[in-house]
């Protein structure tokens, strides 16, 4: 390569030319590598969001579900024993939300601004359905909203979402009881397991495959609860979630 500088011929090899280029690589690896670690994108990887329900007299008296930006979800609640028992017990599991229910969850969480703002709608003769409450946490912020009723309509969305995933979750705790310690009353449960998820009441069943998985596979159990159990794994895997 020649260049004329001052007057004068001045000659560059290729090579020396071909240096400069790694060096335009070089930046922009780093400047990637700095935002993969910038707290924008840390907060982002940390994120979750809680929905959480209490409404004594009922069952569960309490509940909460977590889930991470990662799908991680957790499940709390204290409920009874059983439909025909009043001894309660403090119940936690851990399970994956499915691709598109995560997804759709922060979807609506960032339509509701993050539940930065009121989002109950006060008026004197709503009927009370439980104390609500959501949250929304990560490295830059931590915002949390309560309520009985909203006409956000993403509000509205993610109670019907989340309140479908736990009533899911309480026939997975139900069920893990009964297979336990009841087996005779598998029949009944999964029967209206079975309706709810057909009416479209349930959602998340994916996450309670492990206990059907294990009824099915359980030889002592009567045939038609384990076909019960095999067609609602099934219903899991074809449906795709609300």
């Amino acid at each position: 390569m020649i260049t004329v500088r001052n007057g004068m011929t001045v000659y560059k090899s290729a090579t020396a030319v071909k240096r400069k280029a790694p060096t335009a690589r070089l930046i922009l690896f780093v400047a990637a590598v700095a935002f993969l670690w910038s707290p924008a994108a840390r907060a982002a990887e940390s994120a979750t969001v809680t929905f959480s329900l209490d409404f004594p007299g009922s069952d569960p008296a309490h509940y909460s579900i977590a889930v991470r930006s990662d799908g991680r979800g957790r499940y709390e609640c204290v409920g009874r024993i059983s439909q025909d028992s009043d001894e309660t017990e403090n119940y936690s599991t851990e399970f994956m939300f499915s691709d598109a229910t995560r997804a759709r969850i922060f979807e609506l969480a960032a339509q509701a601004d993050y539940f930065s703002r009121p989002i109950d709608l006060r008026k004197k003769k709503l009927a009370f359905t439980g104390a609500k409450k959501l949250s929304y946490k990560d490295g830059q912020r931590e915002t949390a909203a309560d309520y009985n009723f909203s006409s956000v309509p993403a509000v509205q969305q993610l109670t019907a979402l989340f309140q479908g995933a736990a009533a899911t979750l309480e026939f997975g705790r139900r069920l893990t009881h009964y297979h336990r310690y009841q087996k005779l009353a598998l029949d009944d449960e999964l029967k209206r397991m079975e309706l709810e998820a057909r009416a479209g009441q349930l959602s998340e069943l994916g996450a309670v495959k492990p206990v059907l998985q294990e009824i099915y596979d359980d030889g002592s159990v009567m045939n038609v609860v384990r076909a019960r159990a095999q067609r609602i794994m099934e219903m899991g895997d074809a449906v795709p979630p609300r």
